[in-house]
């Protein structure tokens, strides 16, 4: 299987040009920005990554709360839903829209107990493109809304779906397990650049269903929790 890593023109800008130019287009959505894409030069606090970065562990365990509270609320409006939808919002990551949606099917066909769906507005959690250091991660802003960033540079490195689903196992409550074999969709970069796995496999497909099995009561007693 071959890389779709996505070329973009966009990384031929400078960086502090490309940082600006996210600023501007954020701040005028009013949208929480990703340290990283404000500016390329500063690091961003410890998250989840494609590679692997110091407090991956905590912070990702934040960011699956940080998803699994705004689900709650979702479902605290809505008492007659009987599944899970995790909804996403991919408008600020325009470059990686396939990739995105392709990770999210590959999900929606490898779990049962909850499903990812696109939306416009609302999502539980949102994707950001960008230049960054560190590369490709997922985190939190701090105010309990979690978010993915997708980096222009690893993505041409590794299979871009690969890396678009290993993210999105974060949102699902997997942790990241680079010692892991090519097999293991959590091991992201820890295989290397040649491995273009991009399907969980049994023990991660079962972790998530089991994280997520009755999910609506733990959506409800999670937000019960945090009031």
């Amino acid at each position: 299987m071959t890389s779709n890593s996505t070329s973009c023109p966009s990384a031929k800008v400078s960086r502090r040009a490309l940082a600006l130019g996210l600023g501007l287009a954020f701040a005028t959505l009013g949208t929480a920005i990703p340290a990283s894409a404000r500016t390329a030069d500063s690091l961003a606090a410890p998250h989840a990554g494609y590679t692997s970065s110091a407090g991956g562990a905590a912070n990702n365990k934040a960011f699956f709360e940080a998803v699994l509270t705004s689900v709650a609320k979702k479902q605290a409006a809505h008492p007659g839903l009987r599944s899970v939808t995790v909804s996403y919002d991919a408008s600020r990551a325009p470059s990686f829209r396939s990739q995105i949606s392709s990770a999210a099917s590959i999900w929606n066909s490898s779990v049962s107990n909850v499903k990812l769906q696109a939306t416009s507005g609302g999502a539980d959690f949102a994707y950001y493109e960008g230049s960054d250091p560190q590369g490709s991660y997922a985190s939190t802003d701090g105010h309990g809304n979690g978010y993915i960033f997708l980096d222009y540079a690893q993505n041409q490195q590794y299979d871009s779906i690969r890396v678009a689903a290993h993210e999105t196992g974060h949102v699902l409550g997997l942790p990241d397990h680079y010692s892991g074999p090519c097999s293991e969709l959590m091991s992201g970069g820890g295989p290397g650049t040649s491995c273009t796995n991009r399907y969980p496999n049994a023990a991660e497909r079962a972790r998530v269903d089991r994280l997520w099995v009755n999910g609506l009561a733990k959506a409800l007693d999670k937000l019960n929790k945090v009031r």
